[in-house]
């Protein structure tokens, strides 16, 4: 029944049989008559159909939250036989949003020197879709904000608190100028993060207090393309420092404090709500509280 119920879990993040299964890597015609057998074992009827998948009925959205607690322990078992086993081991399934890249590769530096057997997967994610991955497990642990928008049932880890600065060509006016105030910015060619990036909201946030309006003529979820079009002159970007600093080195760009307010969000390691955590999960919390306090 585990298979199956994966499936249903995979069915209900997707709202759709056909990119499920290719999700799951099956035929669609596969997970339909799996999920069929699962109603048929479980008495009830899980998903509403007509031409399409027309969600959840009130009893599948029940057992979702079953299929997730119960696919969560059996992996968890699996995880701790094998490490009695083998110690250690196994791929960990990492999203973080953009900005905080830098800060996931020391990380996941620190861990693999102490347990080798432990392989990586690192993908760059917006914090709404790192909850949801983590929430249908397709994710193992996400780097995101942890103060800013609401969590739900996870664990966290606070890592470090985000300041932002004004990332500009060295050459530029503002670069010789200490410190800019929020305020400052509005007349200013900016590019910045797309809109369903938190930190583009965080941004969004202070400029506006500060009474700006930003309407950005270029916008990325990359904070590659943003320093790119910053490198080529006339442009300038507000960014974390911790991911402004990658960009600094040769000195070329600038990178100029912001204040009035001095904001800080924190920003920290996530995993779900479980006791207990996979050995190899347990362990990346334990790393990520010494890094931390490091």
């Amino acid at each position: 029944m585990i298979d199956k119920l994966e499936m249903f879990i995979a069915l209900a993040q997707a709202q759709h049989f056909g990119r499920a299964a290719e999700r799951l890597g099956i035929a669609q015609p596969t997970l339909s008559a799996a999920i069929r057998q699962l109603e048929s074992d479980l008495g009830a009827q899980l998903v509403r159909r007509g031409s399409r998948y027309g969600g959840l009925t009130p009893e599948g959205a029940r057992v979702l939250d079953w299929a997730r607690q119960i696919v969560g322990d059996a992996r968890t078992m699996r995880e701790e036989l094998r490490a009695a086993r083998m110690g250690l081991s196994g791929i960990v399934r990492l999203a973080v949003i953009p900005t905080a890249l830098t800060v996931a590769s020391a990380l996941t530096a620190r861990f693999a020197a102490a347990h080798p057997n432990v392989r990586f997967s690192v993908m760059s994610s917006n914090s709404i879709d790192i909850l949801k991955s983590l929430e249908g497990l397709q994710i193992d642990a996400g780097i995101s904000y942890l103060d800013n928008e609401p969590l739900g049932r996870v664990v966290t880890v606070p890592l470090y608190r985000e300041t932002y600065v004004l990332l500009v060509r060295r050459d530029s006016p503002e670069a010789q100028r200490g410190r800019v105030r929020w305020s400052d910015l509005g007349q200013l060619r900016l590019c910045l993060l797309t809109p369903d990036m938190q930190n583009r909201r965080i941004i969004g946030g202070h400029l506006a207090e500060a009474g700006v309006t930003v309407a950005p003529a270029i916008e990325s979820n990359s904070t590659i393309v943003l320093a790119q079009h910053v490198a080529q002159g006339g442009w300038a970007t507000i960014l974390p420092r911790k991911a402004a600093e990658v960009f600094l080195p040769g000195g070329a760009l600038a990178a100029v404090p912001i204040v009035a307010p001095d904001a800080r969000h924190a920003v920290g390691l996530i995993a779900p709500w479980r006791e207990p955590h996979t050995p190899v999960i347990a362990a990346l919390l334990a790393e990520a509280r010494r890094m931390a306090e490091g």
